[in-house]
């Protein structure tokens, strides 16, 4: 039974509803925001509108199961927490919260390489954590990042590579969210309107771990989020090409995930140069604006690297998105905003929550759809409108 306050949220989008009038609107902004004109980010939902399910019936469902086997691994569910930088400003210990959460219900979750808590503290906490790093613009710091990743005891990488240049996130600017962070009046009153954010999570944090930073972008700590160097940090990566992932494979002697794939032909050359899966990704809509929506982008892209296991993110938010884009070839999929909202609302108890819904859902689903196995499913499933 969930704690008192979060029965009221019955589904994932009712964790964003709870998220808005509890963290202050710079914060919530960041979140919530995607780039430019959020073509992308109304896409990536609207497409699963594209298609309908098509139930079989008088089918036994009692034996049905959603466990998802990946990478060898047999996972209680085929879904997983996304990686979301961060995390710590809208939740106290955010990533510790998300990653435990995650390692109890038996589901992967993703450490943003734009976190704020030391990717050990992390993995410390949840070892089958996986890391998610935006690679340094020189080769010799990405091989040190590499040597930590490693040295930490990470046994997957995901190499994100949808981001050369930052996304024009004006609608972070208009909600009052900047990076570096800029002391106004403005955030002042934003946090004060909102106590218990501002107790329970951003006062807390600073007091008993001080001012947060950057600190898994490098092989050493990176900039605090207050400092004007931030932004050096996640510059330089303009010329970074193929033969940088090919660095990356000679180094790290793990699980290879490339994520922000969206063109077959960039699927083969991942595949090429050593990747061993991929994430259909377009940054839930926070990089390129217009973008095509990886549920669009995902039966191509399945087809051209048919031997490695297809992964999808942005847009999921219920039980039969899960089972669409699985019927559509994927192996697995990541959600991202609402376990970031349901750890600001409650913590590790608020993500187990949001995980516990999204499993329930599919469950139902699936005995509805007529199904006993996730591999049960194939295209012949849906309609296409």
């Amino acid at each position: 039974m969930p704690p008192r306050r979060l029965r009221p949220l019955l589904c994932l989008d009712d964790f964003e509803a709870a998220a808005r009038r509890h963290l202050p609107r710079p914060i919530f902004g960041y979140v919530c925001g995607a780039a430019e004109d959020n073509r992308s980010l109304k896409e990536n939902r609207a497409c699963f509108d594209d298609y309908a399910l098509r139930p079989r019936v008088l089918v036994d469902v009692s034996r049905r199961t959603q466990r998802a086997e990946l990478f060898g691994t047999a996972w209680s569910s085929p879904f997983g927490i996304a990686p979301m930088g961060l995390s710590a400003l809208s939740a106290y210990r955010g990533d510790i919260v998300q990653a435990r959460a995650a390692q109890q219900a038996g589901i992967p979750m993703i450490l943003s390489g734009s976190s704020l808590i030391r990717m050990e503290d992390v993995i410390a906490a949840a070892p089958d954590t996986w890391f998610q790093a935006y690679l340094p613009g020189r080769a010799e710091r990405i091989d040190a990042l590499l040597d930590r990743v490693a040295g930490a005891g990470f046994r997957t990488l995901v190499v994100t590579v949808d981001i050369p240049v930052a996304g024009n996130r004006e609608n972070n600017l208009r909600a009052g969210f900047s990076t570096p962070l800029r002391p106004s009046l403005r955030l002042a009153l934003d946090g004060l309107a909102r106590p218990r954010w501002l107790l329970g999570t951003f006062t807390r944090t600073l007091l008993r771990h001080g001012m947060p930073h950057f600190e898994n972008s490098f092989a050493e700590r990176g900039a605090p989020i207050l400092s004007a160097t931030v932004l050096r940090d996640f510059s330089g990566r303009e010329h970074l090409g193929w033969d940088t992932l090919a660095q990356v494979r000679r180094r790290w002697r793990g699980r290879l995930v490339v994520k922000g794939i969206l063109d077959p032909r960039d699927a083969r050359l991942a595949r090429e140069h050593g990747a061993d899966g991929l994430i259909v990704s377009n940054h839930a809509g926070r990089q390129l604006d217009g973008a095509v929506a990886p549920l669009r982008a995902l039966p191509e892209i399945v087809a051209a690297v048919d031997d490695l296991p297809v992964m999808m993110d942005s847009g999921i938010r219920r039980g039969t998105d899960v089972l669409k884009a699985l019927a559509l070839g994927a192996r697995f999929v990541f959600v991202g905003r609402p376990f970031n909202y349901a750890a600001s609302i409650a913590g590790e108890a608020g993500v187990a929550h949001a995980i516990g819904l999204l499993r329930d859902e599919v469950d139902r689903d699936m005995a509805m759809l007529g199904i006993n196995s996730l591999a049960e499913l194939s295209p012949q499933f849906l309609v296409r409108h």
